[in-house]
This record gives structure tokens, C-alpha cells and sequence, in this order.
């Protein structure tokens, strides 16, 4: 966990003192909803449908027991029992009373913690990998750079009113489970040939109304560039963006209406005059930022066998090692995704007391801290082999031992129609709708890992241009509707997923969901083809004769 200095508390507690004036004068009448907008905006704070919904940042997902015990009392005392974890790692709480809003942000002070830079056309929580730190793969910890890029953009007066929301993932591992191809800037930490550490750079990739992939703009950029490489990046986007159209603000569309080698040339000319200025690193700043960091302290521990621990326990234990574990790098321990989407829950909402549950755990069996995942999530990421069994225990006294970890079930989910304003139709009941219809452990397991992404509008906030099977809630002629993609994926080979046809209606679609499975699971050679092998290997066509039949 990074510790904050003495100049990141006064930051965070100026910043809470000011809203609170803000929003006594908004009270008051003494300034309008129009001129408090970009006030409260700057504060995490949004007009939801129903109520306000205020956006706590989680920077890099890391959270600490503290915190955790901090968020619950958020959610007991000023919302209505429960938090929800979102895709950048964030948490979100959709019913705070305005006038209790300092408060929360005085108590998220009080633990390191704020909502500066959740909302606004500016540059959003920079996310990363959940492994982070304990990857076998991993080339360098990410997170005291996207440390350095917190610090650098926090209040950085150039970016504070970009032509749109912007948004940085960094990952240190050679493979990607940061989705660094849908960030508008991704960043991975490589060595080139000469064996010197740098970093490749994509830009130019997102989801909403025109998804694009990420493309590489440097595919080596010397380590000590980094934040005037970015500054460039962003000079040119806050330049050039398109301020007439908000649909075509994002950098996406200047990469993809400029060519890649447009873009990365400005870009190259741009930093040309900056790149020896003061944002340049070096290495001790680099140690410097990770000396804040509380580093764990691992015992020498031998490997379990938890092969023989499944055999000898019960089934549901069994499946929850076979699919929830993750590898950690240091023997004799594992990562432990802990799922928020049991069949009865919306995905990514946790009560209050489950918080409090926990940040018990993560003192007793975690090292003190847990990570917010992109799928909405929790992980426990230093969790000791031999404790497996106490822990399950534990979590499945607290109904969070649900062993579905990349199953169907395990699915994205925004919270649509029954919160948001920008949304054409409700997602939380499709997706309660499918956990409740594929209930059946032993199906999912042989389906194997196949992932589902759901969006209410399309600003897919539920990732769904990239889910395997990704759905699209739209307005159809005043009836709520969904679209049937198919074939995304965040990773390596980033791609976006293809309408399979005609939308279903609310009715319909738990039964395309099915059909799409059953096709899968008829047609692949075998047990090993994943459904995202399977759907690359034969297309559409098998899905769209299962679903409309043939003319």
C-alpha cells in the first residue's frame, strides 16, 4: 500500500474542507445547480436518476483494511447498507443526501482516501493490473508508476478540462490483464533488446459509441520519459481533440481520424520540447515513490498440495480452489478472487457488513489489504496456502464464496436503468435473470471461462464491446432491447465483439444467452476449445442459425 506524505494529507483534507463550503452555499441557494455542477463534479459527486451517486477513487485498485472498515461505515451511515465496485477499480455509493457529502469525503481523509478526479473531463483513477506485485510474469511492480502518474496529473492545471474523460491503465506483466488496448493511453512496462527497462506506449483505445483497440505509438519509450511522453500525448489530444462534437471528443477518434503515424509524429515533435524538462525521472525518484509503499513480508513456506486439499474437503470448497485461486510467485501462497455476484446479488455490491468482513480477513489471512478488480471483484492477493480452508470458511459465512471466478455468471455489469440517467434499458435484472437461470456449477465448469459484459446504454460502462458474449441494452421504439454480441476480449489479442442480429426483447434474451451457450458447448472440437477459440475458429454463422434459424 502506498502511505501518503504530509503534502498528499493536506491535499485530500483542503480538498474536503473546500466542497464543504461549496456545498453549504449550494444549500444555502447562494450559487445554482448549474454553477455547483462542475464543483461537485470535480468532487466525485453525480446526478444520478434517483439520487446523487458520489465516486470514491481506489487508486490501482489497492484498498487497506482501514479503508475497507472506512467504506463500510460510509455505506451503514449515509447510503443504504452497501457499496459497489466498479470497472476502474473504483467504489461507488448511488444514494448519499448532499449535505452529508463532506462528511463522507472528511471520513475518506481520515484514511487516504478521496473522490478528486472520479468525474469530469479530466484524467480518471489510473488502473492496473490485480496481480501486481505477485505476478510470475511481471518484469516490474506497475503501481509506483501509476503512483507517479496520480501525482502528476492530480490538479495538473493543463488537464483539468480536456476535451473528454481520459483514462491510463499500466501493466508490468508480459501477459495483459490490465486492458491497456481500451485504455486512451496503455502502458506496458518492456525491455528492449540492449536489456534496458522501458515502456511501450498505446493510445487511441476505448469502448461507448465507437470502440476502438488501442494502437502503438512508441514501442519503446527509455523509463525516464515517461511523464513528458505522457504531457505530450496529452498536449496534442487537449489541442486538437474534437471540443465541437462530445461523441467524437475522445482521443480514440483524432488517433483513428489522423492514422497512428499522424498522431505519434506530432506527438514526437511535441515532446521534443519537453521531454528534458522537470517531469523527467529518475531512478531515485523512482525508489522514492516505492519507499512509500508498505512492501509485505512473506514467509519461507512450502508449496500445499491442493490437489489432495480438493480431494479431501467438500465439493463446493473444491470448486471454489479449482476456480477462484490465482498463481502467486512467492511459494506457499495464492491470490483468492473473492466474487461479488452470487445469483441473488447485483454484480459488484457488497453490504456493509461484508465490508467490515473483509478488512477482518485481509488482517487476519491477507497481509492487511485487498484489491478492487476490474470484473467488479475482490481480491485477496497474499493469502497463505495453508489458511485456504479457514478463509473459505469465513467467506462462506458471509455469502461471498460464490466459486464462479470466469464463469458466465461472473459477469460486468452497470447499473442501467434502475440508477443512471444516460441509460436506455435495465441491466441488473437481465443479469440476476441469467444467474438465476444458469445456477448448475457442474454446466459452467465445463463451459469453462467464458465472460459476460453487460452495458444499459452505449457508454458501456459494462464493457461490453468486449465481454465473449457482450449485451447492449437500447431503446427500441420505447421498449427496452438488447443486443447480442459476440467474440470480445480485453487481452493480448484485444477485439471487439460483432452483433450477432436483430435485438431481443427483455423476454428473450436469458433465452439467447442459452442458445449461444448450447451452441458452444455442441459444436467446439472439444473439452479444451474455449469459447473464444471456438468463436474465432468458426464465426458467426453457428450462432445465427441457433438464434434466428435459416431463411
Amino acid at each position: 500500500m502506498y502511505q501518503y506524505d504530509e503534502h498528499d494529507q493536506r491535499i485530500v483534507d483542503e480538498r474536503a474542507a473546500q466542497f464543504r463550503g461549496q456545498v453549504q452555499r449550494r444549500l444555502a441557494g447562494e450559487i445554482t445547480e448549474n454553477e455547483f455542477k462542475p464543483l461537485r463534479l470535480q468532487n466525485g459527486l453525480y446526478m444520478q436518476l434517483h439520487a446523487y451517486m458520489l465516486r470514491v477513487a481506489v487508486p490501482y485498485g489497492l484498498l487497506s483494511s482501514a479503508q475497507l472498515r472506512a467504506l463500510a461505515t460510509i455505506a451503514r451511515d449515509y447510503d443504504k447498507g452497501y457499496a459497489h465496485f466498479t470497472t476502474r477499480q473504483n467504489v461507488q455509493y448511488n444514494w448519499p443526501e448532499l449535505e452529508d457529502v463532506p462528511k463522507i469525503l472528511d471520513l475518506l481523509a481520515s484514511v487516504q482516501m478521496h473522490a478528486i478526479q472520479t468525474s469530469g473531463n479530466c484524467i480518471r483513477n489510473t488502473t492496473s493490473d490485480p496481480l501486481a506485485g505477485i505476478a510470475a510474469d511481471e518484469l516490474e511492480d506497475p503501481r509506483p508508476y501509476c503512483e507517479l502518474i496520480r501525482q502528476w496529473s492530480t490538479f495538473h492545471p493543463e488537464f483539468a478540462f480536456l476535451p473528454r474523460k481520459f483514462k491510463i491503465a499500466v501493466t508490468g506483466s508480459r501477459t495483459d490483464r490490465a486492458a491497456v488496448r481500451i485504455h486512451d493511453i496503455g502502458i506496458r512496462i518492456v525491455d528492449n533488446d540492449a536489456g534496458e527497462r522501458g515502456f511501450e506506449i498505446l493510445v487511441g483505445g476505448g469502448l461507448g459509441r465507437t470502440p476502438h483497440i488501442a494502437k502503438v505509438v512508441r514501442d519503446f519509450l527509455p523509463y525516464e520519459h515517461l511523464l513528458s511522453y505522457l504531457e505530450a500525448v496529452l498536449r496534442v489530444y487537449n489541442r486538437y481533440g474534437r471540443r465541437d462534437n462530445k461523441y467524437k471528443a475522445r482521443i480514440k477518434i483524432q488517433v483513428s481520424e489522423w492514422g497512428v503515424e499522424k498522431f505519434a509524429a506530432a506527438v514526437e515533435e511535441e515532446w521534443g520540447h519537453i521531454k528534458d524538462s522537470a517531469t523527467a525521472l529518475t531512478r531515485a525518484e523512482i525508489d522514492r515513490i516505492k519507499g512509500r509503499f508498505h512492501t509485505p513480508s512473506f514467509e519461507a513456506l512450502p508449496n500445499e498440495d491442493l490437489d489432495a486439499l480438493a480431494l479431501t474437503s467438500d465439493r463446493e470448497f473444491a470448486r471454489f480452489l479449482k476456480n477462484n485461486l490465482r498463481p502467486h510467485r512467492v511459494p506457499g501462497y495464492t491470490a483468492i478472487v473473492i466474487s461479488t455476484k452470487p445469483k441473488d446479488r447485483a454484480p459488484g455490491d457488497v453490504s456493509d457488513s461484508q465490508l467490515e468482513a473483509l478488512a477482518d480477513l485481509a488482517d487476519r489471512f491477507g497481509l492487511g489489504h485487498v484489491v478492487v478488480m476490474h470484473d467488479q471483484n475482490v481480491m485477496m492477493p497474499n493469502v497463505k496456502q495453508a489458511d485456504l480452508k479457514a478463509v473459505y470458511a469465513v467467506l462462506e459465512e458471509w455469502d461471498l464464496h460464490t466459486a464462479n471466478a470466469g464463469r458466465v455468471t461472473d459477469q460486468i455489469c452497470c447499473p442501467g436503468l434502475d440508477f443512471c440517467n444516460l441509460a436506455n434499458a435495465r441491466s441488473i435484472p437481465v443479469a440476476l435473470r441469467i444467474a438465476e437461470r444458469f445456477d448448475d456449477q457442474d454446466y459452467l465448469d465445463d463451459l469453462g471461462d467464458v465472460s459476460l459484459k453487460m452495458s444499459g446504454c452505449i457508454n458501456a460502462c459494462g464493457h461490453h464491446h468486449v465481454g465473449n458474449i457482450g449485451i447492449l441494452g437500447i431503446d427500441k421504439a420505447g421498449v427496452e432491447a438488447y443486443q447480442l454480441m459476440l467474440g470480445g476480449d480485453p487481452g493480448d489479442e484485444a477485439s471487439l465483439g460483432k452483433i450477432v442480429g436483430r435485438a431481443f426483447s427483455s423476454d428473450e434474451i436469458v433465452d439467447a444467452v442459452s442458445t449461444v451457450l448450447d451452441t458452444y458447448a455442441t459444436q467446439r472440437e472439444s473439452a479444451d476449445e474455449t469459447f473464444l477459440d471456438f468463436y474465432r475458429r468458426a464465426g458467426l454463422d453457428p450462432f445465427k442459425e441457433s438464434l434466428y434459424g435459416t431463411d
